[in-house]
């Protein structure tokens, strides 16, 4: 009995030795939001790490680092330590866009990174004022081949996914309307509810309140299927177009070559969090359906990502400001 004791006090020693292996996390964990506090990237952030923090018996701090379309924070995780303690709330702006509208982008989505786990996204929605006389996506196509030129549409800015899903519409339907890039999604919907633009693609979140309110007309929206809080409001896909699918989707990365037992850890972690209840509530609200991929299979999603919109940035001439 006496040398199993000491046989059980060395292992408890050797245990609390320095670099005896840990369960993962055992420390506090930096997860850097690559834009300003307030958005939806910087909410998904704050919802995940909150949660986290409490299954996982370590704090997830939140760093709000923006600039330059999600570059600047993420380039940073990029070279960080590859040990799981620095993190990035990722995206189709910062990992697939941006990369995408550089000369020369300061980092490879797929090579510099370890993609952990996808969290979803809101969709685009194509709105119109109500004064215009399309009263659906096939009305406002028609007429938009009557005016070829002569329509404008606002964005939330050069490269956005409210602008790509336009630019994707417009080559698939073979129509012509110029694009009115804004430096936010906020002034572009104030100028459509005025009346000084016709035509509207941007989130469903930014546009919600408006739609909701009768001053905006949605005619589409990029989700695979409509949105039970938008049961009205049908998909491109219904309207014909089969590869307009889209979402302004976040996720959660690591530099490249993090340890596969912390990337399995956050995997299962942040799938179980996005099921809880109180927060399928709170993404509904915003049109955001949850995801359910493991780490390789969003991996896979993330290159399908780079690969589609990448293409789609080359045939509409769209380069970085």
């Amino acid at each position: 009995m006496k040398a199993v004791w000491m046989a059980l006090g060395a292992l408890s020693m050797l245990a609390a030795a320095p670099g005896w292996p840990q369960q993962y996390p055992a420390k506090s964990v930096r997860l850097v939001v690559p834009f300003p506090p307030g958005g939806t990237a910087d909410t998904l952030g704050r919802i995940v790490a909150l949660k986290l923090g409490e299954s996982l018996g370590q704090n997830f701090v939140i760093e709000n680092r923006g600039g330059a379309g999600g570059v600047i924070g993420s380039e940073t995780v990029s070279k960080s330590a590859p040990d799981g303690y620095t993190l990035v709330v990722s995206g189709i702006a910062s990992h697939t866009i941006a990369p995408a509208l550089a000369s020369r982008p300061p980092y490879d989505p797929l090579r510099d990174f370890t993609h952990i786990a996808l969290f979803g996204g809101p969709p685009a929605v194509l709105g119109v004022h109500p004064s215009l006389p399309a009263k659906n996506l096939r009305a406002f196509v028609a007429l938009a081949k009557a005016r070829p030129g002569d329509m404008n549409y606002g964005s939330p800015g050069n490269g956005t996914l409210g602008h790509l899903v336009a630019e994707l519409l417009k080559q698939e339907a073979g129509i012509k309307v110029e694009h009115v890039p804004y430096k936010g999604a906020a002034l572009a919907v104030v100028d459509i509810v005025a009346g000084h633009i016709e035509v509207i693609s941007t989130t469903l979140t930014t546009a919600s309140g408006q739609i909701r309110a009768g001053k905006v007309r949605a005619l589409a929206i990029s989700s695979a299927k409509r949105l039970p809080d938008y049961a009205g409001v049908p998909t491109f896909r219904e309207a014909g177009y089969r590869d307009l699918v889209a979402t302004v989707w976040f996720s959660l990365s690591g530099p490249a070559g993090m340890p596969a037992d912390a990337v399995s850890r956050l995997n299962t972690e942040v799938r179980r969090i996005l099921q809880l209840s109180d927060v399928r509530n709170r993404l509904r609200g915003d049109g955001i359906e949850p995801n359910q991929l493991d780490a390789k299979a969003f991996t896979e999603f993330m290159a399908t990502e780079v690969k589609r919109w990448g293409a789609v940035v080359r045939a509409a001439g769209v380069r970085a400001n």
